[in-house]
């Protein structure tokens, strides 16, 4: 089984050249919940948003996956999701999330007299997000022979306080859209309140216990 890379975690822009990092957070939660149903909420969004895998054009985001049972039977994943999204020849949008569940147990929860037991476990998961702005993502500047002796110039006068910074704050509202949708679909504390969560949520399978937990 190959190990999961771990510094790419800790160090998300390492393996990005060009980019400006708008955004990052990491979301926590512990308690009962449907794991297949938030990855789907999670593609849901991204789909609406319209992110894509970029090597294949499709919503195919996850580029690595690590699975693990303990000798007592709980389940340790991790997932790592890298969808893109072009806005024009310049500029493109990385959301990247890596996704830890831990002591994942399969349990069932009864809600309104209705028994959840299908994909349902008591665990925790930790999500972190990163949110990466591209700039020149084709390398047409860069590359080309008159154009990248003018690039830095033209970034900095031109795209670095006008359309640059537009771009970056963009990003940096979808990035926390997602968030509170997360913290939504997991009924967290919110603080704001997008009304873009009302649109694009789907029904919450997280079951909280009780009224605190550990929850970030």
């Amino acid at each position: 089984m190959p190990v999961f890379d771990l510094e790419a975690v800790e160090n998300p822009t390492a393996k990005y050249k060009g980019c400006i990092q708008a955004a990052r957070f990491r979301i926590k939660w512990k308690d009962i919940f449907n794991v297949k149903l938030f990855y789907r909420a999670m593609r849901f969004w991204f789909e609406e948003y319209g992110y894509k895998d970029m090597e294949e054009g499709t919503e195919h985001y996850e580029t690595q996956y690590f699975e693990k049972i303990s000798v007592s039977g709980d389940k340790e994943l991790w997932l790592r999701w890298r969808p893109q999204k072009v806005i024009n020849d310049y500029f493109k949008y990385h959301i990247d999330l890596d996704y830890h569940f831990l002591y994942l147990v399969p349990t069932e929860v009864v809600r309104d007299g209705k028994k959840f037991k299908k994909d349902v476990y008591k665990g925790e998961v930790e999500v972190w997000v990163t949110a990466l702005l591209e700039v020149d993502w084709q390398n047409k500047w860069s590359k080309h022979w008159f154009l990248k002796r003018i690039h830095q110039l033209f970034r900095e006068r031109i795209f670095w306080t006008q359309i640059y910074d537009e771009h970056k704050r963009e990003l940096y509202r979808e990035a926390y859209i997602m968030q509170n949708y997360m913290k939504h679909w997991f009924k967290m504390k919110r603080y704001l309140p997008y009304e873009e969560v009302e649109l694009f949520t789907i029904p919450s399978h997280a079951f909280p216990t009780y009224s605190g937990g550990d929850r970030t």
